[in-house]
């Protein structure tokens, strides 16, 4: 009986947090409502659906990565493989973005033990500095949820990492795949004496890539000592981490010709890289400091201090503005057209510098007091930017190589030093109005300002500041309605203020290069977002369900207007965009069977009528034109067999809807005024379905093999599009004496990765 009843317990509550993947391996109970350590709450209280995995399902899954963990396992995730590379990928939940791309539409907040890791510079979050080795936890929370902070429109991901205490003993794993690579990872935790303890983890990852010139590496390093006496349990860790990344971006793909669409260099290559080199290469130190204290009577205390620096180097060959404004006046035949030979300098080399300091603390109490669970603290941040963008003229070899010139010196194009600082105060009380009854209010005060100093082509500007407040309430209610069901509804307001690149790239008459080409900062109102959300939990003793509806309207979001192939494009507020949708999930255990589903159904829109400068062209959109890059439906299904104790087999499959062409929201393939109103095109992504398989097997206690297939059927499959004009159909130099070529507006695409195969030995002590 005692046994039975523990196994309800965990049952109910993985059911109450849409934990991934099985009912037996996850053994949280509580939830934190911050991101800063506390005591939590039950997550049958709480009025919005949170999603959890442990590092156990993580390994057991076996995905390539966490971004890819996510987008196979948790419910309204998905992934853009934009850049070509791994772990450069945009995570997308409910249609919000966490990039490592410069310029994208950044929605959601990430932090690593309480340390926000949304880098100063564009809010981007680099994944290949996140120590997967280390990751103990993983925490997704629902919608614009105030006591996250800033940048927490769609959600907040919480990262929270092992320690020697929770995990002792000896792990590592070595995995060898197709495309060349190769992975270690390596955790030793260790409790010293009675009273301290100690963890070191490391990941090395090295990877000739599945694309031409995509090859990468990357290695990080994490090390914690913790001290644990009477009431008082602190811990400081370090963190150091480098890697060289190539990703090679978006291919042409479609066409537009007087003749009608012509097939592209992706259809005849899907391996190949537009232009190169395109390389980015990060470094990152940590160091942070977590205490928590108990006060008595119910009561904690708890303090998080941190310091990061990091820096980031960019390599990238383009085309030169000049190159692509005489293919716009050569057209399709240069010498019927009388022109001469190209610029000599076709290409430019551009290369970029950032260095990024920041340093914060945060102070949270929490309590529980009768009926209440409260919870009050305080956070600041500061960070510094300095940044710098050089190009040098350059030519395209016949494999589109760019050669910078030798003789031509690195010009400074742009500059920028920058600091930004903010502060927070939030309280939160979830009140137990009576049994069953759960009432949840909580509100955060964020006060921010952000000033730069740049410098173009016109010299030194003015120093230029903003000051940035808001106060953000959030109220909800969950309700026990007996035989093991929860309804629950939320009403949330979050916001996220500009940073140093977005007010220096903002005026549409000067559009700039990314990343850089910044000029006088026009202003940017703040983004804010609201949602609201209803839904209900329910629970048996071998399953559990959750299903919700949920909207969240954006009001001045702030978008990045792409210039296509040569990258200009200038960063504006748009009045309003929406998401809403459905999200349903279930899983259940069946004797020696774990089986897992979800669906999400999400309706991301522009919310006003505007004029959207998409680079290759300008496209007019109106109320309900969908977003680019979001699917409107997602199906997720899993599946664990552990046979004869020894052997596990798992599958997982995804079915992913089209998805809307940047540039092509319209359905125009040119703009109108240019004579093309009736180039209508159907450029959308097209959907597809993914199955993944994975085995494994234990040699004996301390010993397990493992294996397994990404896209079983080797799909050729999409996962973004954008509309730039092609200067290199079929991979051919627009040149006089090679006859007539074909430049058009084209549908680039980032292609989805072939079929791989991985295998591996673990080892545990």
């Amino acid at each position: 009986m005692r046994r039975a009843a523990m196994l309800a317990l965990l049952v109910a509550q993985q059911a109450a947090a849409q934990d991934y993947p099985t009912l037996s391996m996850l053994r949280v109970e509580v939830v934190g409502v911050a991101p800063q350590p506390g005591r939590g709450i039950d997550r049958d209280v709480l009025p919005y659906p949170v999603q959890s995995a442990s590092a156990k399902a993580i390994r057991q899954a076996q995905a390539g990565n966490l971004g890819e963990f996510m987008a196979r396992n948790l419910s309204g995730v998905n992934v853009n493989e934009i850049s070509g590379s791994p772990f450069q990928n945009d995570v997308t939940f409910r249609g919000f973005r966490a990039s490592a791309v410069l310029g994208s539409a950044q929605g959601l907040s990430v932090y690593l033990d309480g340390v926000r890791v949304n880098e100063p510079f564009g809010d981007v979050v680099n994944w290949d500095m996140l120590p997967e080795a280390a990751i103990g936890s993983v925490l997704l929370a629902t919608g614009s949820n105030p006591l996250y902070g800033l940048n927490t429109l769609g959600g907040a991901l919480a990262l929270t990492t092992k320690s020697g205490r929770s995990d002792p003993g000896f792990d590592a794993e070595l995995s060898v795949g197709s495309h060349g690579q190769r992975r270690f990872d390596v955790t030793y935790g260790a409790k010293l004496d009675q009273h301290w303890h100690a963890l070191l983890a490391s990941t090395a990852f090295d990877d000739a890539g599945w694309r031409d010139h995509s090859a990468g590496r990357l290695g990080n390093l994490f090390f914690k000592l913790g001290h644990v006496r009477g009431a008082t349990d602190w811990s400081v860790a370090a963190l150091a981490g480098s890697s060289r990344l190539r990703g090679n971006g978006l291919l042409p793909s479609v066409r537009w010709t007087d003749d009608g669409p012509r097939d592209g260099l992706y259809e005849d290559n899907r391996r190949a890289a537009y232009t190169f080199p395109d390389e980015t290469r990060n470094r990152l130190r940590q160091l942070s400091f977590n205490l928590r204290h108990q006060l008595g009577a119910g009561a904690q205390l708890s303090a998080t201090a941190y310091g990061r620096s990091g820096r980031r180097d960019t390599v990238n060959g383009d085309a030169d503005d000049d190159f692509g404004d005489y293919v716009a006046a050569c057209g399709r035949d240069p010498a019927a057209a009388g022109c001469d030979e190209p610029p000599a300098h076709t290409a430019v080399f551009n290369t970029t510098s950032t260095r990024q300091r920041s340093a914060g603390a945060a102070l949270h109490w929490s309590a529980a007091r009768a009926e209440h669970k409260l919870g009050a603290g305080a956070t600041f941040d500061r960070n510094r930017v300095s940044f710098g963008q050089f190009a040098q003229e350059a030519t395209f070899s016949p494999e589109r190589a760019v050669l910078a010139d030798a003789d031509e010196p690195r010009e400074p194009e742009s500059s920028v030093v920058g600091a930004a600082r903010s502060s927070g105060l939030y309280a939160s009380d979830t009140w137990t109005v009576r049994p069953g009854t759960h009432l949840s209010v909580s509100a955060r005060f964020n006060h921010a300002r952000v000033g730069n100093t740049l410098t173009n082509d016109n010299g030194p500007q003015p120093a230029e500041a903003f000051t940035y407040r808001k106060l953000n309430p959030a109220i909800g209610i969950a309700q026990e309605v007996g035989a093991g069901a929860t309804v629950f509804a939320n009403i949330a307001q979050s916001n996220r203020v500009p940073t140093v690149i977005e007010l220096g790239c903002a005026d549409p008459a000067q559009p700039c290069r990314l990343p850089a080409g910044l000029q006088s900062d026009p202003f940017l109102e703040q983004v804010v977002s609201r949602t609201m959300e209803a839904g209900l939990r329910w629970r048996s003793d071998a399953a559990a369900l959750s299903v919700s509806l949920y909207r969240t309207a954006n009001t001045n979001d702030i978008l990045f207007l792409s210039a296509g192939t040569r990258q200009h494009g200038y960063f504006k507020n748009f009045e309003r965009t929406r998401h809403q949708g459905l999200d349903f999930s279930a899983n259940g255990q069946f004797g020696q069977f774990d089986a897992r589903i979800s669906y999400n159904y999400l309706q991301a829109v522009f919310d006003a009528d505007g004029l959207l400068f998409a680079g290759a062209r300008n496209v007019s959109v109106t109320r309900g034109t969908r977003l680019a890059g979001l699917p409107r439906h997602t199906f997720k299904l899993g599946l664990d067999w552990k046979w004869r104790s020894v052997w596990t087999f798992g599958a997982d499959a995804q079915a992913i809807s089209s998805l809307v062409t940047q540039g092509n929201e319209d359905g125009l393939v040119a703009d109108p005024e240019e004579g093309a109103a009736t180039k209508k095109a159907d450029w959308r992504i097209r959907g597809y379905a993914l199955l993944n398989l994975r085995a494994s097997y234990r040699l004996g206690r301390h010993w397990e093999l493992f294996a397994r297939i990404n896209n079983v059927a080797n799909r050729r499959y999409e996962t973004y599009g954008a509309v730039a004009t092609d200067l290199f159909p079929n991979g051919r130099q627009l040149r006089p004496q090679d006859g007539p070529v074909d430049a058009a507006p084209a549908r680039f695409v980032a292609p989805g990765a072939p079929r791989a195969i991985v295998a591996g030995i673990r080892a545990t002590f």
